[in-house]
């Protein structure tokens, strides 16, 4: 397994990205939330904690993510 160039930064030191979460994501404030930042890079940060840590992956690293999610490689997660 290769080694992640995650990062992480305060979601507060990212003041002008615009935050996005799925529309499946329920109203209590229990979500992830997702920006794409200017350098190509996309912060994920938990929407009950917006000013809290956000973590920054590159886009290789969110494609595979999203590729497993869509195989059902995560499924026994949530069954």
């Amino acid at each position: 397994m290769s080694e992640m160039s995650r990062t992480s930064t305060s979601a507060a030191e990212l003041p002008s990205v615009r935050w996005r979460k799925s529309r499946h994501s329920g109203a209590i404030g229990n979500c992830v939330e997702v920006a794409a930042l200017n350098g190509g890079e996309v912060a994920m940060r938990n929407s009950r904690d917006p000013e809290g840590t956000a973590l920054v992956y590159t886009r290789a690293e969110i494609a595979a993510f999203v590729a497993g999610a869509k195989d059902g490689e995560f499924d026994d997660f949530i069954n």
